[in-house]
């Protein structure tokens, strides 16, 4: 339910790292939480986020949430099927329903996020 082989925020986001682009998603917690997404709001490739910060909204039919980056950097690219398809966000949340993709700035920021065995624990 909760990969090992991604980092983890306590605003319910994952991070793959793949060199040095980081991919970003929601999780299954999450997802599950908000119910049937309806509408992703993300911002523009090109644009810069801060770790820990307010990147865009989620909204579900239950609630709007804001997304916070787990890393900092440059957003190389964002998931344009999340804005046709949001329920793409609660069927694969680890796949195909990943939101975007960050240049890091800096690879220390991932040692201030949480491996699969302790996000799952801040959970029960």
């Amino acid at each position: 339910m909760y990969p090992d082989d991604l980092k983890y925020s306590k605003e319910h986001e994952w991070v793959r790292v793949d060199g040095n682009i980081a991919e970003v998603g929601i999780t299954v917690f999450a997802q599950e939480s908000l119910g049937d997404v309806v509408f992703v709001e993300l911002p523009a490739a090109g644009s810069e986020v801060t770790q820990f910060e307010k990147f865009g909204e989620i909204e579900s039919v239950k609630a709007v949430s804001d997304l916070f980056s787990p890393v900092g950097g440059k957003i190389v690219e964002v998931n344009e099927s999340t804005a046709d398809s949001p329920e793409v966000v609660n069927e694969e949340p680890y796949g195909s329903g990943w939101l975007i993709k960050v240049e890091l700035s800096d690879m220390g920021q991932l040692d201030e996020l949480m491996d699969s065995e302790t996000y799952q624990s801040t959970l029960d």
